[in-house]
């Protein structure tokens, strides 16, 4: 398993009775995970009296009750700062555990010693982004939400990336690679953080069982003639990390020499020293 331990604003404080309690920045959360299906007694004061805390509904959804919760607030990772604040669905606008793959990308970007460009589909708020920016590269930020690729600029002035290399962009993911394919650009690095289910800007379906081996396949025609990696995330249960090698094994081993690596993701937890996971990544590097 990747595990993010490098966090010092953000940790997994316990995992109790379908919930975890976090701690963001001098805020403490209570949310829901699925993935936390033991009961164990429940110690820790933030339990009772944590800053936000989101109850879900027995009809789908759910809302979020607050203490002394501001509505926005930073963090930071290393280099990075991030902006968060609570919405719709329990999400706060960043996955921490996503910093394992941020080390490993902007580790590759640093060591590259060469312009690097970088495409990251699915963008979400930007933590990629930034996290690839800030490493060196030029980076083409594409998401379909335009309120998540406001929150991105957000990020990368907060993080002192105001004026760096980003192109934002509020666009459908297929149509735009598609679009990219023609006029002939591409990238020396490709990350994408597909939804199990979405719509474009024009109603576009995604439901990634269907659409997602299509999408790598029709996305590794971006990749330049000395590409540096590829990066797919999931967090649906049907796509194991051995799921996501084979995609990976079947689009690029005949057009890339590289190595292929899938595991879980994880955050540790501070409570009992064990690892929650949260979803799964393939990696492709070339060699």
């Amino acid at each position: 398993m990747w595990i993010a331990d490098g966090w010092k604003d953000y940790e997994v404080i316990d995992t109790s009775s379908g919930e975890k309690l976090e701690r963001w920045g001098d805020y403490l959360l209570v949310r829901p995970d699925p993935q936390v299906i033991w009961n164990t007694e429940k110690k820790h004061f933030g339990w009772k009296k944590p800053n936000g805390h989101y109850h879900r509904s027995n009809k789908g959804g759910g809302e979020w009750e607050f203490h002394k919760l501001p509505e926005e607030w930073t963090i930071n990772y290393k280099e990075l700062t991030f902006n968060l604040k609570p919405f719709s669905f329990k999400h706060t606008g960043l996955f921490p555990e996503q910093a394992a793959n941020w080390d490993w990308f902007s580790s590759l970007i640093k060591k590259a010693d060469r312009p690097i460009k970088v495409l990251n589909l699915f963008a979400y708020t930007g933590g990629a982004t930034v996290s690839a920016a800030k490493a060196g590269a030029s980076v083409t930020h594409v998401d379909a939400a335009k309120g998540m690729v406001a929150w991105a600029k957000e990020n990368a002035a907060s993080s002192g990336l105001a004026d760096a290399p980003i192109r934002y962009l509020v666009d459908d993911c297929v149509k735009f690679v598609e679009r990219e394919i023609r006029r002939g650009n591409k990238y020396d690095g490709i990350i994408m953080d597909p939804p199990s289910y979405g719509r474009g800007p024009k109603g576009e379906i995604w439901k990634i069982e269907e659409s997602v081996f299509p999408f790598i396949q029709l996305a590794s025609k971006l990749l330049s003639d000395n590409p540096l990696f590829f990066l797919i995330n999931s967090y649906t249960t049907g796509l194991q990390p051995a799921v996501l090698s084979y995609m990976l094994h079947t689009v690029l081993d005949p057009i890339h020499s590289g190595t292929i690596e899938a595991e879980e993701i994880g955050l540790p937890v501070k409570g009992n020293g064990l690892v929650l996971p949260c979803g799964a990544s393939g990696r492709w590097t070339a060699k």
